[in-house]
């Protein structure tokens, strides 16, 4: 049986290469982006459709067209997301709120969704796309490392949840990679003092980012995750130095882990 996947924000970046790739491995895929048809359309080896997870009508209507074409849904891939960068002082509660809309309560209106039908079909996989940022947050991207801590703990605790239905709840924890992302972020700076910290980051941050980890390892990841009867809460898909980096932080004291973050990033 070829498996039902559902992908989010799978116009651009890790989701499009994980829908592609998906695709052509004879997986039956549905991509969505906010501004894709309202009826399902071909975009190479799997289907794009319309889907904003800010909306509660948007991902009903989406999901209920996937189950009117294919009766079932097998995965569901939480990748849609957005990035708001800037001191947290400067952040207003609006922009803090935007941030996590969508990437804290769109990921759980998903959730929210798919759950029942996989309850039903007793099998399933939700694999949440979440980022090295949700284990050490990065100066400067408070609200979007707040969004991935929040998306960590939410599938750990859903993870304990839903095991005895056959569904599966998995993590993916990439660094950065070369993503629309590094031209979409949204940029706040409102107090001259960070000026010429925020700089330094930002800069650091987007050079990563154009030479981060390759969009084509995800896509084998992803797959690798779906055939595995049992696999781990957490896959970590990043450059060595972060990974390594990410996974230091819970053995040394912050203070050294913060002194060579800076230094590092050089801010």
């Amino acid at each position: 049986m070829n498996q039902v996947v559902l992908i989010t924000g799978a116009s651009s970046g890790i989701g499009a290469a994980c829908a592609e790739y998906l695709g052509l491995r004879g997986y039956r895929v549905y991509g969505t982006s906010r501004r894709a048809p309202l009826e399902a359309t071909a975009a190479g080896p799997f289907q794009m459709i319309r889907m904003d997870v800010n909306e509660d009508a948007s991902v009903a209507r989406g999901i209920g067209l996937i189950l009117e074409r294919e009766g079932r849904l097998d995965v569901a891939v939480n990748n849609a997301g957005i990035v708001t960068a800037g001191p947290m002082e400067d952040a207003t509660l609006d922009e803090a709120k935007s941030q996590f809309e969508t990437n804290f309560f769109g990921v759980l209106r998903v959730c929210k969704a798919v759950l029942p039908i996989m309850r039903e079909q007793r099998s399933g996989h939700i694999i949440n796309i979440s980022s090295l940022a949700g284990r050490a947050a990065a100066p400067y991207q408070g609200l979007y490392s707040a969004s991935k801590f929040a998306v960590e703990g939410l599938s750990e605790a859903l993870h304990g949840e839903v095991r005895h239905f056959g569904i599966k709840v998995v993590l993916i924890e990439p660094g950065d990679a070369p993503t629309r992302n590094t031209e979409s972020r949204i940029k706040i700076l409102r107090t001259p003092a960070y000026a010429s910290y925020y700089d330094k980051a930002i800069k650091a941050y987007e050079y990563d980012e154009r030479h981060g980890c390759s969009l084509d390892k995800f896509g084998p990841l992803l797959e690798q995750i779906i055939e595995n009867p049992h696999p781990r809460l957490r896959y970590m898909c990043g450059l060595m130095f972060q990974t390594v980096g990410a996974t230091l932080k819970n053995f040394v004291p912050y203070s050294l882990f913060e002194w060579a973050l800076a230094k590092f990033y050089k801010f």
